[in-house]
């Protein structure tokens, strides 16, 4: 199983040729993808998306939360940030989750680097 983040996912949407579109792909086809929450709910933001693409999307499992997920993120996010390095909310809550799951992150966002550094993100 792995997680995709919500620029994977948009190049995919999309079309686009890029390989971790193509990759998320292959692996919707082989069942083998979950979401993180916010991955969802960062593409269902786009005021353009239609109710064909929330029928699509919400065939696709979800990595839940569990007890203690925001405190976990919340420190998570302190420990970045006091090494001054780049952690939005949205990535910390997607790192998290698949920290939470043990899922590698299929990604075309080059901040998460630093979860993998300093927190065992582990990055398709």
């Amino acid at each position: 199983m792995i997680a995709c983040d919500t620029s994977v996912l948009i190049e995919y949407l999309g079309g686009s040729p890029v390989p971790e579109a193509m990759r998320l792909d292959h692996e919707l086809r082989s069942k083998n993808v979950a979401f993180p929450p916010v991955v969802l709910t960062e593409v269902l933001s786009d005021p353009n998306a239609g109710p064909g693409l929330v029928q699509s999307l919400s065939s696709i499992p979800m990595l839940g939360t569990s007890a203690g997920y925001w405190h976990r993120a919340g420190a998570l996010r302190a420990r970045l940030k006091k090494l001054r390095l780049r952690a939005s909310l949205a990535d910390t809550l997607i790192c998290q989750s698949c920290l939470d799951y043990d899922v590698p992150l299929l990604t075309r966002d080059g901040d998460f680097r630093h979860f993998a550094r300093h927190a065992g993100l582990k990055l398709v």
